[in-house]
């Protein structure tokens, strides 16, 4: 099937957020459109390409409608991270979440999305979920790939890569920039302003409250009524995505006997997949992409045998 990808602008502060839409081209499409996030130091391309590749084009394909979010400052948003950019995680999620959503179900004539996200990404949809029952009832189901809030395993690598580069090397770089030129420095795909960078620090290895206005977050996520959730974490994903990481998020947010697949060889996949890859390899639509696809064909199924 044909797909086609639009982009579209809405209007936020002093610039505008950028949704990449990815559509069949005619013919079937099922009800309920996904919003994708992308997670800190990358956008939303982690999911798309402009020759079709990658998850949200598979899914289009398949005849849904997809729509890719680009957060603040991030991919094709503007205006683009510089110095003197001062949002936060805590804008995407009081702010950008809410008001995509909302643009979307309006867009579309629908009372549910599916919601989706790679790394910390789901931390930031998780967070506006807690926070917000207008999103919970809203919300048709959470998916997230390689996503923790704490990371809790011990290693030379977790060392090299949360402790010494993201926990000091980065806010140094950031202080000297304005912000973490992590496109530069060859770290993401994209760029951190030094608030978002800080607070994910602390977030990490801290406590769940909000920054601005302290709110907090897991007691929220105690009391939430929270969508039907799949956490997707890679065997190979020994740091950024752990798994043990991601089985602590899910019980934090109370959802641990919410749906896990851990992405190995012995778990009858072809690769064990690491925290990117389980999005971006060549041989990711002819393995577990099919699985996230039967996933969301089946909300539609359940709902035609209710």
């Amino acid at each position: 099937m044909e797909t086609v990808q639009q982009s579209i602008f809405l209007p936020y502060r002093d610039g505008e957020l950028h949704l990449r839409k990815i559509f069949p081209a005619a013919g079937f499409r099922h009800q309920i459109p996904i919003l994708m996030l992308h997670g800190a130091m990358s956008n939303g391309r982690v999911f798309y390409s402009s020759r079709g590749r990658g998850l949200a084009p598979f899914l289009a394909q398949a005849g849904f409608t997809v729509y890719v979010m680009d957060s603040a400052g991030r991919g094709l948003s503007t205006p683009k991270l510089a110095r003197g950019f001062e949002l936060g995680q805590g804008e995407v999620i009081r702010e950008q979440l809410p008001l995509v959503q909302q643009y979307l179900l309006k867009a579309e004539s629908l009372d549910k999305l599916h919601w989706c996200a790679h790394s910390w990404g789901g931390v930031l949809m998780a967070s506006a979920l807690a926070r917000f029952p207008e999103l919970q009832a809203s919300v048709a189901s959470l998916l997230t790939f390689g996503s923790k809030r704490t990371i809790r395993v011990r290693s030379l690598k977790k060392w090299l890569m949360v402790d010494l580069v993201w926990n000091r090397l980065a806010p140094g770089i950031a202080a000297g920039h304005g912000y973490l030129a992590a496109d530069k420095w060859r770290m993401g795909m994209d760029n951190e302003s030094r608030a978002s960078l800080q607070q994910s620090i602390d977030w990490v290895r801290g406590d769940w409250i909000d920054h601005d206005d302290g709110f907090d977050y897991g007691r929220a996520a105690a009391k939430a009524t929270w969508p039907k959730s799949w956490f997707i974490a890679g065997q190979n994903d020994t740091v950024l995505g752990n798994p043990e990481d991601v089985l602590d998020m899910m019980a934090e947010c109370g959802l641990q006997n919410s749906r896990f697949t851990l992405l190995s060889r012995e778990n009858g996949n072809r690769h064990d997949y690491g925290h990117a890859d389980m999005l971006t390899h060549v041989d990711a639509p002819n393995d577990h992409f099919n699985k996230v696809l039967a996933w969301y064909q089946g909300f539609e199924l359940s709902s035609v045998s209710d």
